[in-house]
């Protein structure tokens, strides 16, 4: 208030703000207590917890519309950050952010979603006819093929749906983000939200990003053969015998492996949904996966045999394998880091962090806008037909400062990946590392 005497605290004394109960965040100086309202956020308790102790500015910007800014007014705890400082980074970032806004570019949706859906709605009915109005084995396979294509586009709606209001309202968005996600997909965007948010906020953090963590199956780096413990699932990611016998052909069953990692997406869905943890509208995200599980298997079965059934299932698993890669190529051989994510370095984590796919204006729908991942994670709300138009000025920005910015074309990026899988694929087959040994693992290993 005008006339009183502002009250300051330290950098370090905010720090002690950052547990469970206990969350504090500074924005532009002034410090707010989030304790209560973890529980409320829209966005989950992850990214506070994730950021708590800190100033969290570049990040509340990214996330956060400006009528956003009216609600903090309720939190603010009376203090301010006495060494508060703003690094020439942030401020440009900042100050670019505030450009598009002025520009309308967070508003200007174009007509992306439904045109996508639309098209998901088009080969939907392609399938069904595909299904159960042909007999060809020929009909059966291309069906299955568009299936795949199908589930990607969802996807790509639930992940828009997600960061902004892709229809007329919040409720309409949200509609959207069960039927294309749940419903279509058998994918909780409960789930999705979950992890993604954590995902973006501490990006290509060994233990706080859950994206990394694939242990047993994959390791992106050696550090994971210190049995992380996982600050996102709450549990040590051990590295045993099990664990460097998988990671050490990691390099040559990434694909085979990405072929089926459909099923852990069901799975991490119902241990979710099903759990005792506080998730958002669990009974409509349950409605959705069980409409899900209707019309698929029914579908399924409506092929006239086994052989068939099983090769419909695999194919449009395996199509939609190429979106499962495309996420692991934008993060898998980028930089890595151990510890929290950081508010004052948060543009540098995310410049670090991510890998841009290059290609061409057509093949914008394909990639579903994510191939501009390093402009999407700066600005996350902003719908994915303004990315292309505003890689330019991201480039300039990480010319500027130094800091990198990678684009490489979709066979470079699968060349990256496949070198860092198979760098630490090498270094999980020293002996020397002290990981109790099996029957197999010595019969594999017995020759070098």
């Amino acid at each position: 208030m005008e006339g009183e005497k502002r009250k300051y605290i330290t950098s370090e004394e905010l720090k002690e703000h950052n547990k469970p109960g206990d969350l504090w965040i500074s924005i532009q100086g002034k410090v707010y207590d989030v304790s209560d309202w973890a529980k409320e956020h829209p966005g989950g308790d992850i990214p506070l917890l994730n950021l708590a102790g800190q100033d969290v500015t570049d990040a509340f910007i990214a996330y956060h519309p400006g009528t956003a800014w009216k609600y903090l007014d309720k939190l603010f705890t009376g203090y301010y950050l006495k060494d508060f400082q703003v690094s020439e980074v942030s401020r440009d970032y900042r100050r670019l952010a505030s450009e598009f806004s002025k520009l309308g570019l967070f508003e200007k949706k174009g007509h992306v979603t439904c045109c996508t859906l639309a098209f998901v709605a088009v080969l939907f009915l392609i399938v069904l006819y595909g299904v159960l109005g042909c007999t060809s084995v020929w009909a059966h396979f291309g069906s299955a093929v568009l299936l795949g294509l199908l589930w990607m586009q969802s996807a790509y709606v639930g992940h828009d749906s997600g960061h902004y209001e892709v229809m007329s309202s919040r409720g309409y968005t949200k509609l959207a983000q069960i039927i294309s996600g749940n419903c279509l997909t058998g994918i909780s965007i409960a789930w999705w939200k979950w992890t993604h948010n954590a995902h973006h906020i501490a990006c290509n953090s060994l233990d706080y990003d859950p994206d990394l963590q694939h242990i047993p199956v994959f390791a992106v780096s050696n550090r994971f053969f210190n049995s992380i413990k996982s600050c996102f699932y709450g549990r040590t990611l051990e590295f045993d015998s099990l664990s460097r016998f998988l990671v050490s052909y990691q390099h040559w069953t990434f694909y085979p492996v990405m072929c089926f990692g459909r099923i852990n997406l069901f799975i991490q869905t119902f241990l979710l949904l099903f759990s005792k943890r506080s998730v958002p509208d669990r009974a409509f995200n349950i409605m959705g996966i069980l409409v899900f599980w209707t019309w698929f298997p029914l579908l399924v079965s409506c092929l006239p045999n086994w052989p068939e059934r099983f090769m419909f299932v695999m194919t449009s698993f395996s199509v939609t394998s190429i979106q499962h890669i495309q996420f692991c190529l934008n993060h898998f051989a980028a930089d890595v880091y151990v510890g929290p994510p950081s508010g004052n370095d948060w543009f540098e984590k995310q410049t670090g962090g991510t890998l841009d796919i290059s290609c061409s204006v057509w093949m914008d729908w394909f990639f579903g806008g994510l191939q501009f991942q390093l402009e999407h994670h700066l600005f996350p709300r902003l719908p994915r037909c303004q990315l292309r138009k505003i890689s330019p000025l991201v480039i300039d920005l990480c010319k500027k400062h130094n800091l990198p910015y990678r684009s490489l074309s979709f066979l470079e990026a699968n060349k990256w990946t496949l070198r860092t899988l198979r760098t630490a694929a090498l270094q999980a087959r020293d002996v020397t590392n002290p990981v109790v040994k099996n029957l197999l693992w010595e019969a594999v290993n017995a020759h070098g």
